[in-house]
């Protein structure tokens, strides 16, 4: 099985990209994203494109959707600085492992099943909606079956920021949008600035066509 994405992987692939990230208003954020059905190079490829992009603009998850590729795809890297207290605790198929070995993590065919748990209030941020956020409601504790960049399928059981990161990247494969789920007194107070970037989108869309 594959997790992790060494540094020596990116000199194999001879060199890393970063991707521009789609804004809300263009259209592939809507799309729900086909299948991966190719594990490959290609896949391994984009999975390290997509963790470098998703760095250098300080997130922990990216949907292939972000990216303009209408996949179930996703990357997802929670691990907090050195010494810090994490805000999730996790298994994989069943077992407790360090979270170094599992992170970063590529999701291919994400299968999300919200576990009976409390519900949990917290303010989200999206990469495709730089700058604004709200707060959202989901459930404490999710489990995520899906498949790694060699096609092996696994089972994740999470919670916290972890459950929480997981439905995020999993609705973005769907195409929905986490201001489809904020609360509606916080997406009053961006619904301007919402539009803005939506018109502003559009716009660049016509005039470069990306």
């Amino acid at each position: 099985m594959c997790f992790l994405f060494p540094s020596a992987l990116s000199a194999v692939l001879l060199f890393v990209m970063l991707l521009p990230i789609r804004k809300f208003g263009d259209p592939v954020l809507r799309q729900k994203g086909d299948r991966v059905t190719a594990f490959d190079s290609t896949l391994t490829k984009l999975s390290v494109d997509m963790l470098e992009t998703m760095y250098a603009a300080k997130g922990i998850g990216l949907a292939a959707q972000q990216i303009g590729k209408a996949l179930q795809f996703f990357v997802v890297d929670i691990r907090t600085k050195s010494g810090a207290d994490s805000e999730y605790e996790f298994t994989l198929d069943g077992k407790t492992v360090p979270v170094d070995i599992l992170m970063p993590l590529a999701v291919a065919n994400p299968e999300v099943e919200i576990l009976p748990d409390d519900e949990w209030l917290y303010s989200e941020g999206c990469l495709s909606f730089p700058g604004l956020t709200g707060s959202v409601v989901r459930r404490e504790k999710a489990r995520l079956r899906y498949q790694d960049l060699q096609g092996v399928p696994h089972e994740i059981v999470c919670d916290g920021l972890f459950a929480r990161c997981v439905q995020h990247e999993f609705d973005h494969c769907q195409g929905v949008l986490f201001i489809d789920r904020m609360e509606k007194a916080d997406l009053l107070k961006i619904q301007t600035k919402v539009k803005q970037l939506k018109r502003e989108t559009l716009a660049r869309i016509k005039e470069f066509g990306a």
